[in-house]
């Protein structure tokens, strides 16, 4: 019974490409047997995509190339490394109009595993080179996925300093936010003291203009007395609690 693999079954290959393939694609790279080179490769991964789908590239001892998706020829692989190429500068023209965290977030999310797919790549082009020298075709393209693999990596360097400075930025902007905030609950509270001690004798005491201690002291002097010590006990309070802010403000940072 033939093992199943992710080979195609019209495929002619030698027992030992699908003894070593399963059922699902795993690592991408080349095999070479009995004058049969299979590379076995992965679609560019897009954002969210946890499975990786194969993309076979079988070059026959004749020299003649097919493929389980693109094509037969050559060309099939240069088109599979132009929808690398596709995907990178979507990512790129992401990048320019990038402006919030979110934004930067969104593209590295999809440029990392591209990244990475696109380095195992270049490293299977170069095995692949390897094992047959004279083959033209396999240096062009090996090239073309060096440069690829090249700006992958250095626009997922861009995308990861701007993430960084947009953090930053608006860390920082955050931290002004609850500065601000922060004031103005601290003179809420000045206010607040000011008023509770003569809001606290205005409850005890009374401040009707025929006031209990006029009895004994006269009138109005009662009411002026609660309402004097009312203000001068707001003011202590205030300045009290305006200290420790104050002695912030002189501390260096």
């Amino acid at each position: 019974m033939v093992p199943k693999s992710v080979l195609p079954p019209s495929w002619e290959v030698p027992a030992e490409f699908r003894n070593r393939l399963g059922e699902r694609v795993g690592r991408q790279r080349a095999m070479m047997a009995d004058g049969h080179l299979l590379l076995v490769l992965h679609r560019p991964p897009k954002k969210d995509e946890v499975e990786r789908f194969a993309r076979l590239f079988w070059r026959k001892p004749d020299g003649t190339w097919q493929s389980n998706e693109l094509g037969n020829g050559p060309t099939a692989l240069v088109r599979h490394l132009g929808d690398f190429a596709e995907l990178i500068d979507k990512y790129d023209r992401q990048e320019d109009q990038a402006q919030s965290v979110d934004d930067y977030f969104g593209i590295m999310e999809g440029i990392s595993p591209l990244t990475r797919a696109v380095k195992n790549l270049h490293s299977v082009l170069q095995d692949a080179r390897e094992k047959l020298p004279d083959e033209r075709d396999l240096i062009n393209v090996r090239d073309k996925a060096y440069e690829l693999e090249r700006s992958a990596e250095l626009l997922a360097t861009d995308v990861r300093n701007a993430l960084e400075f947009a953090t930053a930025k608006k860390s920082e902007e955050q931290a002004a936010a609850s500065h601000e905030m922060a004031i103005a609950a601290h003179r809420l509270n000045l206010l607040a003291a000011f008023f509770f001690p003569i809001a606290t004798l205005s409850a005890v005491f009374d401040t009707s203009l025929t006031h209990p201690l006029e009895k004994y002291i006269p009138p109005p002097y009662a009411f002026y007395s609660v309402i004097g010590l009312g203000l001068f006990l707001g003011v202590v309070l205030a300045a009290y609690l305006a200290g420790p802010a104050e002695e912030d403000k002189k501390r260096p940072a």
